[in-house]
């Protein structure tokens, strides 16, 4: 392989690595758009309500002197 066919190689690799690392950054701020809006989301009243009734019988089942 010559110098040149070396150095074009090598620019193509660069070429992709670039390519590749502006993907996974584009993939990265979706994903964390993404979250985000989940994160802003309201805890539906039955989901809180559910999550009651689970402390309350973990906290009687705890009183109970069972672990």
């Amino acid at each position: 392989m010559t110098h040149s066919q070396s150095k074009k190689l090598g620019q193509e690799r660069a070429n992709s690595n670039n390519a590749a690392s502006e993907v996974t950054n584009q993939i990265s701020n979706k994903l964390q758009a993404l979250y985000k809006s989940v994160e802003d989301q309201t805890i539906p009243d039955r989901f809180l309500d559910l999550l009651e009734q689970l402390d309350a019988a973990e906290s009687k089942h705890s009183k109970d002197g069972h672990q």
